[in-house]
This record gives C-alpha cells, sequence and structure tokens, in this order.
C-alpha cells in the first residue's frame, strides 16, 4: 500500500469525507457511498457489454477498485452501530512532531477499534532523518546526532531523542490498553514490533538489534521478558513467527531461516 504521511488523507480514507468518527456522521456519509455505488455497478454493467477485449481489461482493473471500496463500505458497515472515540478531521499535518505522532497513533488505534484494518505500519523516522526536537530541548538534527563518535554530549542527546520516541510508543499503547475488545482488550488482541534497523547508528551496525514486542497477541505471545537471540538470528524470523501467529501460512519471508518459537513458551 502507498504511504501517507497527511492524517487528514488518513482520516478521509478510514472514514470517508465526514466531519468525525460519530456514529451519525459515519451513517450519512456510507448512505451516500452506497448510492454511488451502486449507480456505478449499473452504469459498469452495460458499458461492459460494448466494450472490446483491451477496453475490457482495463475496465476489470477500474472493477477491482470499486470491489475494494465496495468492501471497505461493507466493513465500515457492519460497524455503523459501534460506539468510537470521538477524533475530529484533522486540518492537516501539526507543526509539531508530538503532536503529528499522537495524531497519527490515535487514528491507528480508532481504526483497530472499528476493525477497518488490522495491520498499519508507522515510521516514526525516516533514514537521514534531519528533524529537530525543541519540544524535548534538542537543537541537533536526529541524523548527524545518531553519529554520535562516543561524544558523551551527543550520547546524551540521542538517548533523549529515542526515550522520547519510546514515550509516544507507549501512550499509544495505553490507550490500546484501556480499550476493550472482546474478552480482553485490544492490546491483549495485537502484536506491536517496535525497532529500528541498527543497533549501533555511529557505525551502522545493523546487527544484535533491540527489538520491543509488545501486546499478547490473543494468547500467543508471553511477554514481561527479556529474550536474547543467537547473534546470527535474523529479524525476519520475528516476522515470519508473526505472520504465522496471524494464521498466515508461509514458509519464508525475506531472508528468514526459521520461526521464533520461544515468543509464546511458557
Amino acid at each position: 500500500l502507498p504511504m501517507e504521511s497527511n492524517p487528514r488523507a488518513v482520516f478521509e480514507h478510514l472514514f470517508g469525507a465526514t466531519d468525525s468518527t460519530e456514529r451519525e456522521a459515519r451513517l450519512r456519509r456510507l448512505r451516500g457511498d452506497r448510492s454511488l455505488l451502486d449507480s456505478v455497478a449499473e452504469e459498469l454493467a452495460g458499458l461492459r457489454r460494448s466494450l472490446g477485449r483491451g477496453d475490457r481489461s482495463k475496465l476489470a482493473g477500474y472493477l477491482d477498485s470499486v470491489r475494494d471500496i465496495e468492501r471497505r463500505i461493507q466493513i465500515a458497515e457492519t460497524q455503523s452501530d459501534r460506539e468510537l472515540p470521538a477524533v475530529a478531521q484533522p486540518a492537516g499535518i501539526p507543526a509539531k512532531f508530538e503532536d503529528y505522532a499522537a495524531l497519527m497513533f490515535d487514528l491507528m488505534a480508532v481504526a483497530f477499534q472499528a476493525d477497518l484494518t488490522r495491520v498499519s505500519t508507522f515510521l516514526i523516522g525516516r533514514e537521514k532523518n534531519v528533524r529537530t526536537y525543541p519540544e524535548i530541548g534538542i537543537a541537533d538534527p536526529h541524523h548527524p546526532t545518531s553519529h554520535h563518535q562516543n561524544v558523551p554530549a551527543k550520547l546524551e542527546r540521542l538517548s533523549k531523542i529515542n526515550t522520547f520516541h519510546v514515550e509516544l510508543l507507549g501512550r499509544f499503547l495505553e490507550k490500546l490498553r484501556s480499550t476493550s475488545d472482546g474478552d480482553g482488550s485490544l492490546l491483549d488482541h495485537s502484536m506491536m514490533v517496535y525497532g529500528a534497523g541498527m543497533s549501533n547508528s555511529n557505525a551502522h551496525v545493523p546487527a544484535n538489534l533491540p527489538i520491543l514486542l509488545a501486546g499478547g497477541g490473543a494468547g500467543e505471545i508471553r511477554g514481561g521478558r527479556h529474550v536474547r537471540l543467537p547473534a546470527d538470528t535474523p529479524l525476519a524470523n520475528l516476522h515470519l513467527t508473526l505472520i504465522d501467529k496471524m494464521g498466515i501460512a508461509a514458509e519464508r519471508f525475506g531472508d528468514s531461516t526459521s520461526g521464533l518459537n520461544v515468543l509464546s513458551e511458557v
């Protein structure tokens, strides 16, 4: 799926061009979407009969898009009676990164709660990130700070940035933990992976990665512990394991070599 960095676009993709997540606003949007989709389907049925083979192929691609929209509407309709947290349509991208991250995490949480999606990725900082963090007193860009050369002052600033990022994640996890879902919480029924592609940014070391796995995975994950794996274990082994626990049969993922049975061992 294409990446989307604008909270307003994410909101509209999830809930349509409505003002908020309130039930009546969602129902009004659903009624309009359903009426439009029905009229498009009728026109396409007549158009298809008059097209040649090449144009029919193009139309098939368009129909796939229509079916995807219909699927999303059907999912939304099944959730239309569910009361959701009040999240107003964002105006755009907030100036402060802390506000931006909180908004994106809120959108992820409400999408999980409404069962509009079950998979989401949020990139807190891209490679060669030059963002500054005035809200925590960091005026130097992130990427140059990560090349700390073991200078104590730079290491302290990098530690503050990492701590800030984890605090943002913690607020999101707390929101999931406090949201009921079936016989537990959203966090109980989720698997959240947090980490980076380097353990030592100063030397670009892509090994011995500190990875956080949060959530209970609907009883499939035993948490509250630190697990040290053999030095040559690919990170993709974790991804393969989580894919398996989601009920998806896959022999490999990326450069994986096996699953990680240790995640569910008691």
